[in-house]
């Protein structure tokens, strides 16, 4: 998995460059206006001030190519120029690199909104309902933009993105195809092409790498098509390809972290264990140097190194450290912090040791409701309160405890009962199916577990072993194959990987 942006989960609008990179960093252009690529725009961009206009176009072009720190502060250097520039407000929000950056540039983007046009106006209702939880709202505003903007890819990779996450597949990579029919030279469109085929079913590889190898032609000297590269190479197992494309990119990008970190899961993989550790490493302190917070995200890879070689207690012990340090950090601590409980409890789950679980879980809820609180949304507090009941019920549900983690599933169904989402109940599925399996109901597991989110390797994996143990050994199997190769780092997969190897080899 890559870290490029860590917030909460909520659509960002994708963008889309043609040719040309951007030549100038963004630390360099302090002071100074930015020298704007040229970015295809097509929708209005609503301000009177040149200098936040280009500064705009720069920082597009930058988040474009998955340089979100960078178009970050030449978003900054737009608002600074326009202090009243909304859609400049909204791009803030897409590059934040803390909940407490993006909610506060989301609610100034809303605040100065009349003074924006129609398209921008809709763009900032995407996001907004994105962070409400509104997903049916989302795609009623998307498709307004297609229709106020029908000629602007920009407007078709929004819609495409909100479809892909209510998992209209089909739907969204008709978009995205529309999206490079009208600029078949937007390098970050195909690159949004190559992701629906490398992660959503159904799965096209060879397509996804069309579209990559595409994206490298459209932006030689940009480092994340090289990324991409090896990100589906990862995928058809051909470990060594994507070390060298990760390389690549490295060699494009001297500077960052990224394309490093991504190497270290490869070396994870390849059970070169100290040289992952040496990747993760220089790319945190890469990170650190150019005044990233990125640097506690990429030590959470670090400690999987200690669950790929078979040492989850060690994991752990690197997590507690990340906590212990994230009190230091000037932006995004609370975030890191979040980050590395999460992990632990979840680590400590899967191998039994559900008293650290629990106790780890509460010193997380009370983080996130301190969040939820400063945040000052209705909705956000109960998402927040439906995440912390979620992990309650998969506690309950993994220490044997059914009658606790059924009641866990009602009350998270009823607390989101209110978004408008059609995928707001799989987290009740996971649970059932996690509490079936547990107590060795495996035919209602796997039909439980089927219902999950879709793309879950960790939901996928339980499922492959309820249809085990419900005599369906052929679905199983398919399941295990296709997680064998997955090759995407995280912690679920750090957890399951090996069984998973072990079981496809018999």
């Amino acid at each position: 998995m890559k870290v490029l942006h860590r917030l909460l989960p909520v659509l960002v609008l994708p963008l889309a460059a043609c040719a040309g990179s951007e030549t100038e960093s963004a630390a360099e252009s302090e002071g100074t206006v930015a020298e704007a690529p040229d970015v295809v725009m097509v929708m209005p961009v609503s301000t009177q001030s040149e200098e936040a206009r280009d500064h705009y176009m720069a920082g597009s072009h930058a988040l474009d190519m998955a340089r979100p720190m960078e178009a970050n502060t030449f978003f900054e250097q737009a608002i600074a120029a326009d202090p009243q520039f909304a859609a400049g407000y909204l791009m803030v929000a897409s590059s934040a690199a803390s909940t407490e950056e993006f909610t506060a540039n989301l609610a100034l983007a809303n605040q100065y909104a009349a003074r924006a046009s129609q398209p921008e106006q809709l763009r900032i209702a995407i996001m907004q309902r994105g962070f409400e939880n509104n997903t049916e709202g989302q795609l009623e505003a998307a498709l307004e933009l297609v229709d106020v903007e029908p000629v602007s890819p920009r407007a078709w990779l929004a819609l495409a993105g909100v479809q892909g996450g209510l998992n209209d597949v089909e739907a969204s990579r008709t978009s995205v195809a529309r999206a490079i029919e009208l600029a078949p030279d937007f390098a970050a469109a195909h690159m949004q092409a190559g992701n629906s085929y490398l992660f959503l079913e159904p799965k096209d590889f060879t397509k996804a790498e069309k579209h990559f190898r595409r994206a490298i032609e459209l932006e030689p000297s940009e480092p994340n098509p090289y990324d991409l590269l090896g990100d589906v190479h990862r995928a058809q197992g051909n470990l060594q390809a994507a070390y060298e494309d990760y390389t690549m990119a490295a060699e494009r990008a001297p500077e960052m972290g990224s394309p490093l970190q991504q190497r270290g899961h490869v070396n994870s993989f390849l059970g070169n264990y100290d040289q992952a550790r040496a990747d993760y490493d220089r790319a945190m302190e890469l990170e650190t140097m150019r005044g990233n917070t990125n640097a506690p995200f990429y030590a959470v890879f670090r400690a999987y190194v200690n669950i790929h070689a078979g040492e989850p207690e060690a994991a752990i012990e690197e997590l507690r450290d990340i906590v212990a340090q994230a009190d230091a950090m000037e932006a995004g601590g609370v975030d890191a912090k979040v980050n590395a409980l999460t992990n632990i409890a979840q680590i400590a789950m899967h191998y039994g040791d559900f008293e650290t679980a629990e106790s780890v879980f509460a010193d997380r809820a009370a983080l996130v409701r301190d969040r939820a609180e400063s945040v000052g949304s209705e909705s956000f507090t109960r998402g927040t309160e439906a995440g912390i009941v979620y992990w309650e019920g998969m506690l309950a549900a993994r220490s044997g405890d059914a009658e606790t983690a059924r009641a866990k599933a009602d009350e998270y169904a009823a607390l989101v009962e209110p978004d408008p989402n059609p995928r707001k109940l799989e987290p009740v599925h996971q649970l059932l199916g996690m509490s079936d399996f547990v107590q060795g109901d495996f035919a209602s597991a796997a039909e439980q577990l089927a219902q999950a989110a879709p793309g879950s390797v960790y939901m996928d994996y339980y499922e492959a072993l309820a249809l085990a143990e419900s005599g369906a050994a052929a679905e199983a199997r398919e399941i295990l194959e296709a997680l064998a190769v997955y090759n995407f780092n995280g912690v679920n997969y750090a957890m399951i990987r090996a069984d998973v190897l072990r079981r496809v080899a018999t």
